[in-house]
């Protein structure tokens, strides 16, 4: 039995059979779902001796296939049965939080290494899907929630949470605060992120707060326990890549691999005083819906030094909302930097977004953008034009540039629609590309 195991002599298999051969079924049980005795050591909950005092947040950056989601659900299944050499104490309240409510079910409960997959039969809680629960024989419950819709997490209290992939998050910070304020159960509640780094606002954050804990984990670590094949060429792909230290090696990397924009091209561009500008405009991608949910209106304002340089001024993005909302929003960007009008995309809107801004004020110029290729091949030459140090912010601009650098060729920045950068685009493509014989904006 357990044949499997390259490496061990047959000698050793037979003796170590003979010995498995004695023990009764329900040691052989114990044995296959003690955590302590098949977990690596990035995969057990860190020592407070090793953390300096206790941990608030276990953060496990993990690559592809490293066996992270093992991790949290070995971790929620000590919390729940009060395992001692795992937990200081049980949990009764815990938190399942992910991306959405069908990946917290497909991926953290019902998943290969979810938390049904790693009890026994006699200790494997009950899902209730109805309830969005799971409930263990000795009353510890589990409750779903979703990233997506963070005012779920109002009102409910727990003593621990497991949060998955939370580098993918549509709404990272509003689901983080909103768990911070329900972990108020027990003596100390504590937190485990599993997760494939993303260079985040919010997993910054955690990694800067002296209360996390980390565990670090390569996909070549998890080795024994993924195809071979799978390993051998995905390594030969991408190793020694930057794509490769963040799926692979679990690394924070802060540009994205194969993306347009290098942050230091930001970095060595950026200034500190405004130049003189020959025109300003304020570039407007409205969002597509005008619910509570819905993307950002990107309003970049921008301008055109007489050396021809391109100039951020302003990032006056808001939620979207109303359309009334964001129009008078652009309309006081173009009135505060008395620019020379605003360029708006009408591909989703048509005329209708226009009629919005000329409802908040009838004398405002507007030019219509359309859109006639993809994301990708509108920012390409706006990129290019930063490699060439002929675009700068005036400042730092911490969320359209995170957009930049993680703008990716399917069109989306962290897996949302990039509605500041689309904005920059349209405001650069005015200024600094369209000409008479290639109009890509027209005047109203």
């Amino acid at each position: 039995m357990l044949r499997a195991y390259n490496g061990l002599s047959t000698r050793t298999l037979e003796t170590r059979d003979r010995a498995l051969s004695e023990l009764t079924p329900h040691e052989i049980i114990r044995i296959q779902h003690d955590w302590l005795i098949w977990a690596r050591d990035d995969q057990l909950p860190p020592l407070e001796a090793q953390c300096g005092g206790p941990w608030s947040t276990w953060l496990v950056l993990g690559g592809r296939g490293s066996g992270k989601t093992r991790t949290g659900a070995e971790w929620v299944r000590a919390l729940a049965l009060g395992i001692p050499d795992l937990v200081a104490a049980p949990a009764r309240r815990i938190a399942l939080l992910g991306e959405t409510i069908a990946q917290v079910r497909s991926v953290m409960i019902e998943g290969v290494s979810g938390i049904l997959s790693v009890h026994a039969n006699h200790e494997r809680p009950t899902l209730e899907i109805s309830r969005n629960q799971l409930v263990w024989p000795n009353g510890a419950i589990a409750q779903m929630f979703s990233a997506d819709d963070p005012e779920s997490l109002r009102g409910p209290q727990f003593d621990a949470a497991w949060c998955d992939e939370l580098a993918k998050w549509s709404k990272p910070q509003a689901a983080w605060d909103n768990l911070q304020f329900g972990l108020r159960l027990g003596e100390h509640p504590q937190v485990c992120v599993t997760t494939t780094p993303r260079p985040t606002t919010l997993v910054k954050d955690i990694l800067k707060d002296p209360k996390t804990a980390v565990s670090r984990a390569r996909t070549r670590d998890n080795a024994k326990h993924l195809a071979p094949t799978f390993l051998t060429e995905i390594t030969r792909r991408y190793d020694g890549t930057s794509l490769g230290k963040q799926e692979l090696d679990g690394e924070v990397v802060d540009t994205r691999v194969n993306g347009l924009w290098q942050r230091h091209w930001l970095a060595q561009g950026r200034l500190t005083n405004r130049p003189d500008m020959n025109r300003i405009v304020v570039a407007v991608d409205p969002p597509v819906t005008s619910t509570a949910g819905s993307d950002s209106c990107g309003i970049i304002v921008a301008g055109l030094t007489p050396d021809n340089r391109g100039i951020v001024l302003a990032d006056r993005t808001i939620q979207g909302r109303d359309p009334q909302t964001w129009a008078r929003a652009a309309i006081a960007a173009y009135r505060d930097y008395e620019a020379d009008r605003i360029i708006a995309e009408v591909n989703q809107g048509g005329d209708l977004v226009v009629m919005v801004l000329k409802q908040v004020d009838p004398n405002v110029p507007v030019k219509k953008a359309y859109a006639s290729r993809g994301k990708w091949s509108r920012a390409e030459p706006i990129a290019a034009l930063y490699a060439e140090g002929r675009i700068h912010h005036l400042g730092e601009f911490p969320e359209l540039e995170r957009q930049m650098c993680d703008f990716g060729i399917d069109g989306l920045s962290n897996g949302r629609s990039p509605d500041r950068l689309d904005a920059l685009v349209w405001a650069f493509t005015e200024l600094m590309l369209s000409t008479p014989a290639n109009p890509q904006v027209r005047l109203l």
